[in-house]
């Protein structure tokens, strides 16, 4: 049963070892417990004295302004310098792990709690540490896997409909949605992968279908429309080459907004905004390092994303996943400035500032004019895990909504879904990507000739008017 934490919880170990090892320590004493955590990270791990002058590593919320006596610490071999607030199930063996502080922990919007897997939470771990981080990187590894058999575990038909009930399909609720939307400007921001494209096992072949782009292509014609992708910017033009459109690459560090002209310009003009490109050297270097460290891996693919960097092991054995993540570690402890995170079957390679997705839609609402606007309804459609900040993002405002492309429900900050893009040909549009994209088109342009009937009519009515008046003089 999980408990909803009323407190943030005190570690009592034997000795101040080293932080990297008591984490460890903390996870695996948990593992078998299958327990959730309360995930609400701030990046500092505190340290306390408590009456009995033992050293307590405590994990606490950095914002409650009771904490601030506490020490903040960094493990000099490791470099790890984080916090995190748990919650854990009411089990005998693990609670006796934990005596609760005072402190209270914070409350998400919405008055809810985020309850995230204990593999999800271990994601993001920091470079450094041991052969048990390097585990905990393979477990987190299949966890993004959606086909993996490990995790996607059946859900019972409750569940399944708890969670239809909390995300129902955008295309079920279409009509909810357009109402909502009534008399403002609706901005679509969609990802690629996923998408607009398959999931495919040669991300160089992931191309989308020309019944999408043409469907893309009358989108932007009534809306503003931005790709947001984790590749580079230049690539996901390649593959959607629709110039009307903004481009966001590398995680949005890279954005770039509708060409003047016909064809697509790779030059510095229009390029709206790039915050990592102090990184470009760096992040040069270690794909280069990667390359020639992965090599002897069958099956692994590095991409360069200019600001940021994707290791695919989709083609990889399962079995080498361990040594994958070997490699890419024994590079990335050189670099801590740059930090790790996975998606569906790739790591991702990115700076250390506070950028994503959910930054890039903020800033292409601003730049067009939405900054602080009420009358703005932006949609924001992804599969990804890295979608879930523009997900947050849109709660948070309280505008708009996002829609996760997903086959199984899974913990997702959007508000519906809809069924992913599939390689095969003759596959049902029932609930896709395409069909909500479709629908939308039409019942804007549909909205539009009504207005124009109603303008008409309207005209009519005056010149009419106008006609008696003169009629009766």
């Amino acid at each position: 049963m999980l408990i909803r934490c009323r407190g943030a919880y005190v570690l009592n170990p034997q000795d101040t070892g080293r932080v990297a090892k008591l984490t460890a320590s903390l996870f695996s004493n948990l593992e078998s417990q299958s327990s959730l955590f309360l995930l609400c990270i701030h990046r500092h791990l505190c340290i306390s004295e408590n009456t009995s002058s033992s050293k307590m590593v405590s994990l606490v919320d950095e914002g409650d302004k009771t904490t601030k006596q506490n020490v903040v610490i960094t493990d000099a071999k490791s470099g790890i310098n984080m916090a995190i607030t748990v919650a854990v199930t009411n089990n005998p063996s693990t609670t006796a792990l934990f005596t609760t502080a005072a402190q209270k922990p914070p409350v998400v919007p919405g008055g809810s709690y985020i309850t995230i897997s204990r593999k999800k939470l271990l994601q993001n771990l920091e470079i450094n540490g041991t052969a048990a981080r390097i585990n905990a990187w393979v477990d987190s590894m299949k966890a993004s896997s959606p086909t993996h058999v490990k995790s996607t575990p059946s859900l019972s038909s409750q569940d399944e409909t708890s969670w239809m009930l909390q995300h129902p399909s955008a295309l079920e609720m279409f009509e909810q949605i357009t109402s909502a939307s009534k008399g403002k400007q609706i901005v679509m921001f969609l990802d690629y992968d996923g998408t607009l494209s398959p999931i495919v096992d040669d991300p160089d072949r992931a191309f989308m279908s020309d019944s999408m782009r043409a469907t893309v292509r009358k989108l932007a014609r009534y809306f503003p429309t931005a790709i947001v992708s984790g590749r580079c910017r230049d690539k996901v033009y390649s593959f959607v080459r629709l110039a009307e459109l903004y481009y966001a690459g590398s995680h949005g560090m890279d954005i770039k907004g509708p060409s003047k002209g016909a064809q697509y310009k790779n030059d510095a003009e229009g390029v709206l905004c790039q915050p990592a490109s102090e990184f470009v050297p760096m992040i040069d270097e270690v794909y280069q390092a990667l390359l020639e460290k992965t090599k002897s891996t069958p099956g692994a693919k590095v991409e360069h994303n200019k600001f940021c960097i994707s290791v695919h092991f989709r083609l990889v054995d399962e079995k080498r996943w361990s040594e994958l993540a070997q490699q890419v570690r024994s590079v990335l402890k050189e670099y801590p400035k740059l930090r790790l995170t996975q998606g569906r079957k790739v790591l991702e390679i990115r700076p250390t500032i506070k950028w994503d997705k959910g930054k890039a839609l903020e800033f292409l609402l601003e730049s067009l004019g939405y900054a602080n606007c009420t009358d703005v309804f932006p949609v924001y459609i992804g599969d990804d895990r890295t979608d879930e900040d523009a997900f947050k993002v849109l709660r948070e405002r309280g505008q708009g909504f996002g829609i996760l492309v997903s086959k199984i429900p899974k913990e997702t900050n959007a508000s519906y879904y809809l069924q992913e893009p599939s390689e095969a040909r003759n596959f049902s549009h029932t609930f896709s990507v395409m069909d909500f994209l479709q629908r939308l088109v039409r019942w804007k342009r549909l909205s539009l000739r009504r207005q124009i009937r109603v303008q008409r009519q309207l005209e009519e009515l005056k010149v009419s008017t106008i006609e008696k008046c003169l009629t009766v003089e």
